[in-house]
């Protein structure tokens, strides 16, 4: 697998106010995401989650360490050409149809003409929009607008989607539809990486997931490795008697009539791995 986003011991300073020490948002953190993959970094609010995106982005510039997008140096300018980005709280003008939004941003990436049409019009089926693409944004739901701000994301057609909070404030039905566009994305090769204090969301649609707080990435790596309790072992019996389950050990090859269907190691929440790591104690 090919890599999407590299990030080396990023390090983001911000200074003091009125002769207080600098305060330091994130802390030596690294990751790699591979390409078609869905990364989710999770963390409190105030972790560093966003610092290290907006350095990703090429929004701010790192103290030290480096950011990489597709092999580039995410402060160069042709780094972002493949890159689409829905901010927590996007700010859209409330006056202009959905078809209107998006015609507007695709002219601010360069497109025109029948290809931005042809373009406008499969965003719209792709994010369910379709119905109300004529429809003033003043009068659309949270979740629709989550949408129109996907489909203004994948307007030029990028390989790398970053998303921050992307189901923030969406009721559930909403929330489902935003996490099934995720999925479909991903089955068409996009790499996504997404912050989201949504741990059960984040589970559903994150191959990879990264845990940081205090600006420290705290534990990382793909979620079935993380959520795995790798010193239980669970068994799993069809047809087995009460007998059996007491002597599992001794019987289990023996019992006519029971098949053995797994022996695997049992998995946690992410929402208990998360409360775990990220517990400071008593305050």
């Amino acid at each position: 697998m090919s890599t999407a986003v590299e990030i080396n011991h990023l390090v983001k300073d911000f200074p003091g106010q009125l002769g207080k020490k600098k305060h330091r948002a994130v802390d030596d953190v690294s990751l790699t995401i591979g390409t078609g993959s869905v990364y989710g970094l999770i963390g409190p609010n105030g972790s560093g989650k966003s610092t290290t995106m907006k350095a990703l982005l090429g929004l701010l510039k790192p103290t030290s360490g480096s950011c990489e997008i597709f092999g580039k140096n995410s402060l160069k300018t042709d780094s972002r050409h493949d890159v689409g980005y829905l901010p927590e709280n996007p700010y859209f003008y409330k006056h202009l149809t959905g078809r209107e939004t998006l015609r507007f941003y695709g002219k601010l990436c360069g497109m025109k003409g029948q290809a931005l049409e042809t373009r406008i019009a499969e965003l719209l089926a792709l994010t369910s929009l379709e119905e109300a693409r004529d429809r003033r944004l003043g009068g659309y739901s949270k979740g629709m607008l989550q949408r129109i701000g996907l489909a203004q994301a994948m307007i030029q057609a990028p390989r790398l989607l970053i998303l921050d909070e992307p189901t923030a404030g969406v009721d559930p039905l909403g929330s489902r539809q935003i996490r099934d566009l995720i999925m479909r994305l991903k089955d068409d090769g996009i790499t996504i990486f997404l912050c989201s204090h949504l741990l059960e969301q984040v589970q559903e649609v994150c191959d990879t997931i990264g845990i940081i707080h205090h600006g420290k990435m705290l534990k990382q790596g793909p979620l079935d490795e993380l959520v795995s309790l790798h010193d239980r072992t669970e068994v799993t019996l069809q047809n087995a008697s009460p007998s059996l389950i007491e002597s599992i050990k001794q019987l289990v090859a023996a019992e006519e009539g029971t098949e053995f269907l797994s022996a695997t190691h049992p998995r946690t929440s992410l929402e208990k791995l998360f409360l775990e790591q990220t517990d400071d104690g008593p305050s």
